[in-house]
């Protein structure tokens, strides 16, 4: 026997054990295996299973969101704000990883969705709720529900419109940084000693109010850069790798300042840039009108 038979035999071999490994499982336990519908060489062929990899990254992106959500019924807001920084790097991870492994899929995407809306949409409106908006009632829990709502309208948007958009850019806030603003802000306050009993009702009506303007932004038709054409696998300068060293040093000395900074700069940086292209758009179209007026010289 040739090796390649003896590597096809053992090819053979191994397949059949994860056959018996598979068939097992679903004799012991009562879930229906996922079966889906994938392109393979033009041809739509029917799967079993998910890939590991990269729903282990979004699951424990959802553990982050439910984290966050224990922690502030809890009142321990330091530790729920981190939990939604970690949450939203974890959701970076994952899609990137199932494009460099080739393991993307459509499960992969709609519990990447649904992880999303728990721990970017559910988690920050409980944690600011629980933290100030509770103080105005019935108002309170009208904001964040505007939050969570937007939330949704926004990844349902992202959804539906996934492979017909531009993928350098997002309409509208994404809502991971939409999150870490929120998040941040509390944050941020609670690092300051702030607390329900002791918070001015100026700073709670300014909690509402920055939570009901980062939901318009999510579902406004304002664009944001995705930062999803960086190529990480190519080489660049040192400069890149201090400024990012630099970064992190920023964001270890004092987390919720950083992030609340970094947040609100992207936040605020998509109705400046398409206030700046109106103004630019405008100022070019009353130049060209006042040359067009202009009277021609005589020779």
């Amino acid at each position: 026997m040739n090796e390649s038979e003896q590597s096809e035999n053992t090819a053979n071999t191994n397949n059949q054990t994860a056959a018996d490994d598979t068939s097992i499982i679903e004799e012991y336990l009562p879930i229906d295996e996922h079966v889906e519908e994938v392109s393979e060489d033009g041809k739509q062929v029917r799967r079993k299973g998910i890939f590991l990899l990269p729903n282990l990254f979004t699951s424990a992106a959802l553990f982050a969101g439910f984290y966050a959500i224990i922690n502030a019924i809890n009142g321990d807001f330091a530790a729920a704000g981190l939990a939604i920084f970690f949450g939203q790097l974890l959701d970076g991870v994952d899609g990137r990883v199932a494009r460099m492994t080739n393991t993307q899929s459509k499960f992969g995407q709609e519990f990447d969705s649904l992880s999303d809306m728990v721990t970017f949409g559910v988690a920050p409106a409980i944690i600011v709720f629980m933290w100030c908006l509770s103080d105005l009632g019935k108002l309170g829990w009208a904001v964040a529900f505007i939050y969570v709502a937007s939330a949704a309208i926004r990844l349902a948007r992202f959804n539906a419109q996934a492979e017909s958009t531009d993928n350098r850019f997002f309409t509208g806030l994404a809502s991971p940084p939409a999150a870490t603003l929120v998040a941040s802000s509390v944050w941020l306050g609670y690092d300051l000693g702030f607390t329900a009993e002791n918070m001015p009702f100026v700073m709670v009506l300014a909690m509402a109010l920055l939570t009901s303007a980062v939901g318009f932004l999510m579902v406004m038709n304002v664009r944001y850069h995705s930062f999803k054409g960086i190529d990480f696998s190519s080489r660049v300068s040192v400069a890149a790798l201090f400024i990012f060293l630099l970064l992190l040093v920023l964001i270890a000395s004092n987390p919720p300042t950083v992030l609340f900074i970094l947040a609100a700069s992207y936040a605020c940086s998509g109705p400046l840039a398409s206030l700046w292209q109106k103004l630019a758009g405008q100022s070019k179209e009353e130049g060209q009108s006042k040359e067009e007026g202009q009277p021609e010289e005589k020779v």
